[in-house]
């Protein structure tokens, strides 16, 4: 439906049809009814699931097998890693770098570039303190320069680029790591001929630090098969597993599909984005283990009904409306429903039946307590939103500092990790909430990331139907600068947050917080590096198209 044919009669009978509302030419759902019904069938063991338990068993064989050197070990946590089967060896994989961290592999493998920016990245990746100072500096010249020597080695450079990017501030040596290693290998990426060349040219683009793990497991399966060293056990195990988790996503969504489906979004919620395929991948960036159902499932409603609210605030209502709503949401009460026009009363309606949902789904399991802070921040997100609302209203353009005082909170990264915690099960503890609530340094810098990074790709856009000023505007009118300057400063607190990130890993372990939480917050950082580099892909769902049929579409080829 064109979204300017909006004054139909089910829509002007409850909302006043001359209204100022910023309408926006919204894509159309792309999937339509494809993944509405799954023929996945998990009703019996299969030879496929007999080949998979006995390969799971061959492969934690060989992460305890004795090895002569601890470096030998790490191809083998990598490629399980990038494979994205890690879940199934956790402890054994953590034992494992505890002992390389104590025995440190560079007694073994002192000139090794490759392996020591290998054992680097995987130590710090899992929160262990390592001084990249004592690592790296035998591989700079007299001068201070990274050897020149080292350029031959495209292997020892791609890992020494991808150990880089777990720098911290104050970094100098990865900094210059970095900036070594991308110069060289965006030239290096042109002149070879071999598998290692497609390999570079993803790291280029999308480093192992930013990548989502399902979709670096669907990528890195190939650049594996073409290594001759490779574990044929290991990578048949990877694409069993790749493939039996597919099903399970496939049945997943659709179910949330039916669920979506009775908002009728085309005809009742027509300048919304219809978009329940590419929530649910959003959810799968966040986890996609097979322990994780429940998250997935509230998760995916919470990312689903805030997508329908924020377009409600920027697409469509009025000041006075939109006043009303955050009212409503703020009383969290199914009688101030009644105040509401009729486009409001399905959302608000379907708002409380979903966290009464939720409040069911957490009492079964002893988990009730973790519902206020997931509603708490619900309402956050919508009082931050009205904010912005009153600003477009009045054209106002903040300071970039007030800007984000607000939009930090308005991009909706604090209630997904709030709520990304609600059906982690019994990991997540009184505490967990209590901190995830508090807005601690690793979801501001990822808000930070999630607010810049969409804010650049999508302003234009916002701007040319009538929207609250961007981070964009914001900057350029206060230090009168062009907007290519601002994109430069903008992707330099971008690379800041990450750093910020990382230094939280490094606090991990006196911290307490379990990985596995840290690593949901991360996710979401990840997601913004995959959805909004190249462009708006959540608002334009044909930029997510290829990522989407290769994690729920296409099943991977076992020969």
């Amino acid at each position: 439906m064109s979204l300017q044919v909006l004054a139909t009669p089910a829509l002007t009978q409850h909302a006043k049809p001359d209204a100022n509302r910023h309408l926006a030419n919204f894509h159309r759902d792309i999937w339509g009814d494809y993944f509405l019904s799954s023929d996945a069938s998990d009703s019996m063991e299969t030879d496929e699931e007999i080949r998979h338990l006995q390969l799971k068993v061959e492969i934690k064989r060989m992460l305890m097998a004795h090895v002569n050197k601890p470096s030998q070990k790490l191809d083998l946590i990598d490629a399980i890693q990038r494979l994205g089967v890690s879940y199934h060896f956790e402890h054994a994989i953590d034992e494992l770098l505890e002992k390389i961290h104590d025995c440190d592999l560079r007694e073994d493998d002192d000139d090794d570039l490759y392996s020591i920016s290998l054992q680097f990245r995987l130590l710090r990746q899992h929160g262990f303190k390592i001084s990249c100072a004592d690592v790296f500096n035998k591989f700079k010249d007299i001068n201070g320069n990274f050897k020149a020597s080292l350029t031959e080695d495209v292997r020892g450079m791609l890992s020494l680029y991808e150990a880089a990017h777990l720098r911290v501030h104050g970094e100098i040596i990865l900094d210059e790591a970095l900036a070594f290693t991308m110069s060289h290998l965006e030239t290096v990426a042109t002149q070879l001929n071999s598998p290692l060349t497609a390999q570079v040219n993803r790291a280029i683009n999308r480093p192992l630090r930013k990548s989502l793990p399902r979709l670096e497991a669907r990528h890195y399966m190939a650049f594996y098969q073409q290594d001759p060293s490779h574990s044929e056990a290991l990578l048949t195990f990877a694409k069993l597993d790749f493939n039996m988790l597919q099903k399970l996503h496939q049945r997943e969504l659709s179910d949330i599909l039916r669920w979506w489906r009775s908002f009728d979004v085309p005809n009742k919620l027509p300048f919304i984005r219809d978009r329940m395929v590419e929530c649910y991948f959003w959810i799968l960036g966040v986890y996609f283990e097979p322990q994780y159902l429940l998250g997935r499932r509230i998760l995916g409603k919470v990312v689903a009904m805030s997508s329908i609210i924020d377009d409600i605030y920027d697409a469509y209502g009025t000041l006075e409306e939109l006043e009303l709503f955050t009212t409503a949401i703020e009383r969290w009460d199914i009688s101030a429903i009644d105040q509401l026009p009729e486009y409001m009363k399905l959302c608000y309606g379907a708002l409380l039946d979903m966290y009464s949902e939720f409040e069911n789904d957490l009492a079964k399991e002893g988990n009730i307590y973790r519902l206020p802070y997931a509603k708490e921040a619900m309402k956050n997100l919508a009082r931050n939103y009205m904010i912005e609302a009153r600003w477009c209203d009045q054209g106002y353009i903040p300071t970039m500092e007030k800007y984000m005082s607000i939009a930090l909170s308005s991009c909706g990264y604090l209630l997904l990790a709030t709520s990304s915690f609600m059906g982690m099960g019994d990991m997540v503890t009184k505490e967990s909430m209590e901190w995830v609530s508090g807005n601690p340094k690793i979801i501001k810098a990822s808000s930070v990331i999630c607010r810049l990074m969409d804010d650049m790709v999508s302003h234009k856009f916002e701007q040319k139907r009538g929207h609250v000023a961007s981070a964009v505007e914001c900057y350029m009118k206060q230090h009168g600068v062009s907007e290519d300057e601002v994109e430069k400063v903008f992707r330099q607190e971008v690379a800041n947050a990450w750093k910020d990130i990382n230094e939280e890993f490094l606090r991990l372990r006196p911290t307490g917080v379990p990985m596995a939480l840290m690593d949901r917050v991360l996710n979401l950082a990840r997601l913004m590096d995959v959805l909004y580099k190249d462009g708006d892909s959540y608002t334009n769902p044909h930029l997510m198209k290829d990522h989407v049929a290769a994690l729920l579409k296409d099943p991977v080829m076992l020969i």
